[in-house]
């Protein structure tokens, strides 16, 4: 081991320095490389075949898509095709369910056939640890205890949740910010896809063992041509980027093959890079993200100066002629899609609002306004080879599939092996959806709000409202959705503000909140269309002045908006599983 350092404090407050030897941190999803490499243990023992359908290592049953099972590498390679699943991913309630039972509680839709789309998936990987824990005999913990921790000398490392009474003490606190007060200790439901607890010099055993093919010091905790297909089964899916192995993802460098993993909970935000022919590990664990989420670039920032540093090689000179580049930039312009989303819950409004812009600039070049560099300003794009552009700032690359012309799907080296984006429909564009809900919520509060001054005013002059029955009935009924629809939006509102604010909301806490807003939502947004509709018809056959006749359309098109826009989010649903 050449270094390891510890910078800062476990506890700020106590003022309790990092000891990289015994301080636990949590490295996250960097734990699925344990679990993948107990996958491979049980390949390596014929127990598993990775192509085969993973039904028949389960007591439950996984949907097919398309006729098509899901198999061992596909869950490795985050290509079953799973939508995002959200509940119960991180909380501090020590009595959170099992990994276990939550697999089995609800299995996430399949929104991609298997093998064609990257999609990174926790359950996943979750399921993997399950299928060890099947074929083992063994519960997944001491499985890991028994068969990876031991050989490789990892005595302060667990993925028990809470930890056992003689590792707490070892354990870093955790912060969102180094000036914030800590959170507890995180219960991370798919466990093994990340709950891990682990110092930095046994993270740097495991990083040794791969190094060397799969053996740390006299044992083997793989063999050598098993560690070999870990590392070197890459699916390519959208060249020239980064691809997904087995388990590992490329952070390829300066024309090194570089196989690693990344890793955040709320608290914890941690890298793992190997530099296979060079025999070189670096992994850095950070126990707050930081300002402004500081620690994601310190530590992509970190791994690429430190290649650069240590294995130099040219900058890529070849540059694509500003005509065709800007041809190519145009053509990359639209709202865009991740594939790591969900489709059948509300959380579908997330991944609407999250809808990822591209244009492009003055000099019309390629601007992705979400892509920032350390400066925090977008990066500079520039094209190097047809749909191939580099940042110049950094080795950050990004590419594009094109089909028939027209570019169908890109991502960036750092996303590649596990994410990629899509082309949104034009019905579900956020381009012109948005700014058409702004008008709609505007319209609709207008309309609220001057339902009791025009009140005031008309008594106030003595100026009755000259309607007849059945035209002040749609009056008052159309004032009277218009509120509806603004409280239904607003309950929506502050279920996904506090389910983003803090993960301990995705633990069921908020079900019977989720239930009325899908209760009290579908029946409000359905039927306040209906009496825009009959306020429209109302208003249209009657003997109402321009203005009420106008304004009787804006409603309905709000009205309409809204509702398409909750089709759209998933807000009409009813369940509890996202």
């Amino acid at each position: 081991m050449l270094s390891e350092r510890g910078y800062g404090y476990a506890d700020v407050a106590a003022r309790k320095p990092i000891d990289p030897k015994l301080t636990l941190f949590r490295p996250g999803s960097v734990s699925k490389l344990f679990t993948w490499t107990a996958v491979m243990q049980l390949v390596e023992q014929g127990k598993i075949d990775l192509d085969a359908d993973i039904n028949q290592y389960l007591d439950f049953k996984i949907p097919p898509r398309d006729g098509k099972p899901i198999t061992m590498r596909n869950l490795m390679q985050h290509t079953a095709g799973f939508e995002e699943q959200a509940k119960g991913i991180i909380t501090e309630n020590t009595k959170a369910p099992s990994f276990e039972t939550l697999l089995k509680a609800w299995v996430p839709e399949r929104v991609f056939a298997p093998g064609t789309t990257p999609a990174y998936s926790n359950y996943g990987a979750s399921l993997a640890g399950y299928i060890v824990e099947r074929l083992s005999g063994e519960p997944f913990d001491a499985y890991m205890e028994k068969h990876i921790f031991t050989p490789l000398d990892m005595p302060h490392s667990s993925f028990r949740q809470p930890l056992p009474p003689e590792l707490a003490p070892l354990m870093s606190k955790g912060y969102r910010a180094a000036s914030d007060e800590p959170g507890g200790f995180e219960i991370v439901g798919p466990a093994p896809a990340g709950s891990l607890s682990s110092p930095g010099e046994e993270m740097a055993h495991f990083m040794i063992a791969h190094l060397q093919g799969g053996e740390y010091h006299g044992q083997r905790i793989l063999s050598a041509a098993t560690a070999q297909l870990m590392h070197d089964s890459p699916l390519t899916l959208l060249p020239p980027l980064n691809r997904m192995e087995l388990g590992f993802f490329e952070t390829n460098i300066n024309g090194r093959e570089v196989i690693a993993h990344l890793g955040d909970t709320e608290y914890f935000h941690t890298s793992l890079h190997l530099f296979m022919q060079e025999n070189v590990g670096l992994y850095v664990s950070f126990n707050s993200l930081g300002k402004e989420g500081a620690a994601g670039k310190l530590r992509s920032a970190l791994f690429q100066d430190f290649a650069d540093r240590y294995f130099p090689a040219p900058r890529p000179q070849s540059r694509v002629d500003a005509a065709t580049a800007a041809e190519h930039a145009a053509r990359m312009r639209g709202n865009w899609s991740n594939s790591r989303n969900s489709q059948s819950s509300f959380l579908a409004a997330v991944g609407f609002i999250g809808q990822i812009k591209i244009g492009t600039d003055a000099k019309g070049e390629l601007l992705v306004p979400d892509l920032v560099g350390l400066n925090g300003q977008p990066r500079h794009w520039v094209e190097i080879a047809p749909f191939l552009w580099l940042d110049p700032d950094s080795h950050e690359r990004l590419a594009a599939k094109v089909v028939d012309g027209k570019p169908v799907r890109w991502s960036i080296d750092l996303l590649s092996p596990f994410m990629v984006f899509d082309r949104v429909p034009w019905y579900t564009s956020s381009a012109w959806l948005m700014p058409l809900a702004m008008a709609s919520v505007a319209a609709l509060l207008l309309t609220v709000l001057s339902w009791p001054i025009t009140a005031w005013v008309r008594r106030r002059y003595r100026a009755p409202l000259a309607l007849d029955t059945p035209s002040l009935r749609a009056y008052r009924l159309s004032k009277t959705a218009a509120l509806l629809i603004l409280v239904a939006l607003g309950l929506w509102t502050l279920t996904l503000m506090l389910m983003l604010k803090n993960n301990n909301y995705l633990d069921g806490r908020l079900d019977g909140l989720l239930w009325l807003d899908e209760i009290f939502g579908t029946l409000v947004f359905i039927g306040a269309l209906v009496a825009m509709l009959w306020n429209l018809r109302t208003v249209w056959r009657g003997r109402r002045r321009w203005p009420a006749k106008a304004w009787s359309v804006v409603l309905t098109v709000a009205a309409a908006a809204v509702l398409w826009l909750a089709i759209v989010g998933r807000f009409i649903a009813f369940g509890t599983n996202f």
